[in-house]
């Protein structure tokens, strides 16, 4: 679980890092004129989907760090199992186990 939580806190690092990148770029691209086809404007609307992305990643990674403080983390939201560790290796972030989160994709497709 430890290792879980470090990873956790990396990804948390990593992802603040990607989005004060991005915040640069996306500030020092305003401060020029930008023209309706004008190639920095299409990379600069890239970067702010990009942006939106990684904050709602960062979202997830300091719920999922809310989680393991309150001695949760690992626990599926929905069904209340374990969440298979190799899923938590794979995405530290997950708060539902794949039978749960696939049952809500599948959801969302009807």
């Amino acid at each position: 679980m430890s290792d879980d939580i470090e990873r956790l806190k990396a990804e948390r690092n990593q992802i603040a890092a990607e989005i004060r990148r991005l915040q640069y770029s996306i500030r020092s691209k305003v401060e020029t004129d930008l023209e309706e086809g004008d190639p920095a404007l299409y990379e600069r609307e890239k970067n702010l989907a990009l942006l939106r992305n990684l904050q709602r990643e960062l979202e997830a990674v300091e719920y999922a760090l809310s989680l393991a403080e309150r001695g949760v983390y690992g626990i599926c939201e929905n069904c209340g199992e374990r969440i298979d560790p190799a899923r938590l290796k794979a995405i530290p972030q997950a708060t539902l186990c794949l039978k749960c989160k696939t049952e809500l994709e599948r959801k969302r497709r009807i």
